[in-house]
């Protein structure tokens, strides 16, 4: 059995009847989790355990979370700071900045592992023009190699844990002030402007080795008339062929307004596979999951089930006891403190059975 393409999310802290039903369709390859779906340490470990053992092809678990304002989990997980708090200590002091982005990626791995999930949508590869509030102190800094710099940080310590990064909202979601979840954004900039500003982070990144990226609900009028992530000019023909990226491709929420230039939900997630994305999130709206699996029709390739496959976590990763106990993860902690936290962010639980999965 291979994954599919389509990622839905579900209800509630525990699986359903109605959960399982969709997540065992075939056409199911991911599971993205929200707020609502955690309550505490052990129950988040049993939650993806249910959830991999649903398929003999491990279903991919993913969760948005970056720091700041943008952490889905938080009682029982380390308070993770703003991408912005590295741009800020950059300005002054730049490899200080990079030692504490890579710490924070190892600290925000790590922890998501221990608990079964297998990848974050991090890092924001935005430049910070000061114009998007959706964006804002999501994004590292306005300058696009310090962007890169310190994306390259936080992606090497998600590595050290055992994650892959997907670097977003590809090309770049900053300079307009129009939020796509309920809007649709307009960049009116030309593709030789972008290219000298917001392509050089995700360039960089992808010859660092970024192993995913989500292209933005934005729509780019000198360069295509659709929204990046409809796009084949960019995504076949920019980030394929121009960039040579051979990472996953995972579309942003295709139930956001961004996405309705696109048409009804079906024809957007075939608009979004065709385009060239690997995966296609259809999130908070359970009938319109029901009404892509019941109508969607697509010949998903090969290199796209290979692509998502090298997504999953690595294997056998500590859980939460043993990661208490290196000494990595203990001096992770004590520099990420250093960024103006208080210990009571920074204080995880004391007792062991916490962190049982099975318990």
């Amino acid at each position: 059995m291979t994954l599919g393409p389509l990622m839905l999310d579900i209800a509630g802290t525990e699986l359903s009847g109605e959960d399982r039903r969709r997540l065992g369709h075939p056409l199911v390859g991911g599971v993205i989790l929200f707020s609502r779906n955690y309550r505490d340490p052990a129950q988040l470990a049993a939650l993806t355990a249910d959830i991999h053992a649903l398929k003999s092809a491990p279903l991919l678990i993913g969760v948005d979370h970056e720091g700041g304002r943008v952490q889905r989990f938080r009682e029982g997980f380390t308070r993770l700071p703003p991408m912005r708090a590295f741009g800020e200590i950059w300005n002054d002091h730049p490899h200080r900045a990079k030692e504490l982005a890579r710490e924070t990626g190892y600290v925000l791995a790590g922890e998501l592992r221990a608990h079964g999930v297998d990848f974050s949508f991090a890092p924001v590869l935005d430049l910070d023009y000061g114009a998007s509030s959706v964006i804002g102190d999501r994004a590292f800094h306005g300058d696009p190699r310090t962007v890169f710099e310190l994306g390259q940080a936080l992606m090497l310590g998600m590595k050290d844990a055992g994650m892959a990064a997907c670097g977003k909202h590809f090309p770049g979601h900053g300079h307009v002030a129009a939020d796509s979840h309920v809007d649709i954004p307009v960049d009116s900039r030309t593709l030789a402007s972008i290219a000298l500003a917001d392509l050089v982070p995700f360039r960089l990144m992808i010859e660092a080795g970024l192993a995913a990226v989500m292209p933005a609900h934005v729509i780019y009028p000198e360069v295509d008339p659709r929204p990046a992530g409809f796009s084949r000019v960019w995504l076949q023909k920019i980030l394929r062929r121009q960039l040579r990226f051979d990472g996953a491709i995972f579309s942003d929420d295709l139930c956001m307004a961004g996405a309705a230039v696109a048409g009804d939900v079906v024809e957007r997630v075939t608009a979004a596979l065709d385009a060239g994305c690997d995966m296609a999130l259809v999130c908070n709206h359970p009938d319109l999951a029901d009404e892509v699996l019941a109508r969607l029709d697509v010949d998903w390739p090969a290199p796209s089930r290979a692509r998502l496959a090298r997504m999953h976590g690595h294997p056998h990763p500590p859980d939460m006891i043993a990661l208490r106990e290196s000494t990595r993860y203990a001096q992770a902690l004590h520099r990420i403190a250093g960024l103006g936290l208080s210990s009571a962010d920074l204080k995880l639980p004391t007792d062991p059975t916490d962190y049982c999965a099975n318990a």
